[in-house]
């Protein structure tokens, strides 16, 4: 399997999306206080960042 910029950017894409989904989760059940907080607006901000990823796939 080659690996070219599309794959390289799916597989970055699908990497931030795991992270994100982990961050989110870890702010919803592990921290119940203000720490919580953070660790889901970080998991939203990787979500908004695999939007770009994904976004710039056929145009890089």
């Amino acid at each position: 399997m080659s690996m070219n910029k599309n794959t390289v950017l799916a597989w970055a894409t699908t990497i931030m999306i795991i992270v994100g989904v982990a961050l989110i989760a870890l702010g919803a059940f592990r921290y119940d206080d203000v720490a919580g907080y953070g660790f889901a607006s970080v998991g939203i901000g990787f979500f908004a960042i695999a939007w770009v990823f994904n976004a710039l796939k056929g145009r890089v």
